[in-house]
């Protein structure tokens, strides 16, 4: 097999006219250098360099690796250069998994944003509602997903959460509602009302409704179901009931509703994204969840 350091230190020789100017050039002596053009011939089983006075040029096979040795030499840069680049997070793929209404205010900006910085970066981005994004990144099919908690279930071993932020739950009520024209609403003060269930899946954000609902003392009546925010408030402006939605799910407002914080006690989702610890390094990760944390405060603030 040839050896590729020899290959170039032919092609010094051949592109310098002559052993000694290779040396010279290279820092080595003449003879290190004519030991390792010998084994390489023997390599090679045939001859390289033939003399012409003073100095040697290439025989025909000389040539022939000289041209191997140059395209060799600029893969081995390429490479190099595409390795840096994939370290500094200026190229690489990065698979993100997030639900709606991350998708409305969270992802779409940081999404902006890391492409202005990191061009190069190939995105595989998918929207996973209502079911939950987490097990995408427990069991290795993406690299960051944007969650929600408290939950019942810890990730499994191997997931590293980062909090973004804090999304408090609105009372959402009819416009003509008697409680409309309050500051706060007092979560016990809607336990006779009918409710609109703003997810028909069980997952973290009806949990957390639930829960909040057992700790003010009741269970909510569901009098409909819903599996959007726009179409609950919908159902919560012609007065068939009342609801609990994220305020990030509130992005927008129907006309005939109104959205009142709410205490005793008050809802609130925590969102994070979940990463593989052994993608925590990553770059193109470490960039994206920069920018999630720089929308997440602008949202908060």
């Amino acid at each position: 097999m040839l050896d590729v350091r020899r290959m170039q230190l032919l092609r010094a020789v051949v592109t310098s006219g002559s052993v000694t100017s290779a040396a010279g050039n290279l820092g080595y002596t003449p003879s290190a250098i004519s030991q390792q053009l010998a084994v390489l011939e023997k390599e090679a089983g045939v001859a390289l360099l033939e003399r012409v006075g003073r100095g040697v040029r290439a025989t025909a096979a000389g040539r022939l690796l000289t041209e191997h040795a140059a395209i060799i030499s600029k893969n081995l840069s390429d490479a190099e250069s595409a390795l840096r680049d994939l370290k500094e997070g200026k190229t690489g793929q990065l698979s993100i998994r997030y639900f709606s209404t991350a998708g409305v205010a969270l992802v779409p900006p940081a999404m902006a944003q890391l492409k202005k910085h990191h061009p190069g970066v190939q995105i595989d981005l998918k929207l996973i509602d209502p079911e939950d994004p987490l097990p995408e990144v427990e069991e290795g099919r993406a690299d960051v997903a944007i969650v929600v908690f408290p939950r019942m279930n810890p990730p499994r071993r191997g997931v590293q959460l980062i909090h973004l932020m804090h999304d408090p739950l609105r009372a959402v009520l009819p416009r003509g509602h008697r409680l409309a024209n309050k500051r706060f609403v007092d979560l016990a003060d809607l336990a006779e009302e009918p409710w609109v269930s703003t997810d028909m899946v069980p997952g973290p954000c009806s949990d957390l409704m639930l829960n909040a609902c057992a700790a003010a003392g009741f269970t909510p009546n569901i009098a409909v179901e819903s599996e959007d925010y726009a179409s609950s408030q919908g159902f919560v402006a012609a007065g068939l009931g009342v609801a609990l939605i994220p305020k990030l799910g509130l992005d927008t407002t129907h006309f005939g509703v109104v959205a009142k914080r709410v205490r005793r006690p008050e809802p609130i989702r925590e969102i994070y994204a979940a990463i593989r610890e052994s993608s925590a390094e990553n770059p193109a990760v470490q960039a994206f969840l920069t920018a999630l944390h720089e929308v997440a405060a602008r949202i908060t603030s």
